[in-house]
């Protein structure tokens, strides 16, 4: 009888142990799944965002191409001209990603990031990408900030951590502008404190990269400024 209360213990245990291995591989299976997810949706809104603006800046030098002679245009594009005239801020059209205006792209190449910008930080925008959080703007003189969540996955700013002095970070605005930016400081510092926001930047550009660190008590920050 000893025997089979003993029996039946052990089989109860095997099973609540092959539930709680498949379960642990179930949420495994997940949490990989949408790391790949969120992050093959951010290369593709990156890839996309700077090949529209491309495009549209493609359009707009041969909007105000100038012709070398009476020629028709039927000519061809030898007999053009083109002059560097970018599109002005009003010409600019809004991009959305996953229902929010996007600004511009940011791309890490040491933790392998590449994520939208959206156009402000709100609770429900920073659930799908980065955004702006404070700041003149990506690429403007003085220093923007930009937040993004730490789901400790692989997704967004989950891996500033691993970010060390003179790694590169790429920010691509809504004209096409592309400006490499160079970290030179990582500190961590509380939630209150706001000090980083308004600091001088001697009229060149500079970005912050603002996250939690792993344990939310504390915010990561990341300095960085144009090369």
């Amino acid at each position: 009888m000893f025997e089979s209360k003993y029996s039946k213990l052990l089989t109860v245990i095997l099973i609540i142990a092959i539930i709680l291995i498949v379960l642990i591989f179930s949420l495994t299976f997940l949490f990989i799944m949408r790391r790949g997810k969120i992050n093959q949706d951010g290369e593709g809104a990156v890839g996309t965002f700077q090949g529209q603006i491309n495009e549209e800046k493609q359009n707009h030098v041969l909007e105000n191409a100038v012709y070398t002679n009476d020629i028709a245009p039927e000519i061809g594009m030898e007999n053009l001209m083109t002059n560097t005239i970018t599109p002005s801020e009003e010409e600019e059209t809004t991009k959305m990603y996953k229902g929010f205006p996007m600004v511009g792209t940011i791309e890490i190449p040491a933790i392998n990031l590449s994520c939208p910008i959206l156009q402000e930080a709100s609770a429900e925008a920073i659930e799908v990408a980065v955004a702006v959080y404070d700041g003149p703007g990506l690429n403007k003189i003085g220093n923007t900030t930009i937040v993004g969540h730490n789901y400790r996955d692989g997704t967004f700013f989950s891996n500033n951590k691993k970010l060390v002095e003179g790694d590169k970070v790429h920010i691509t605005d809504s004209t096409g502008q592309k400006i490499t930016y160079s970290i030179y400081k990582i500190v961590t510092t509380t939630p209150e404190d706001s000090t980083y926001l308004e600091r001088d930047t001697e009229g060149k550009r500079e970005i912050t990269l603002l996250t939690c660190t792993d344990d939310t008590q504390s915010r990561l920050l990341v300095y960085a400024k144009e090369q």
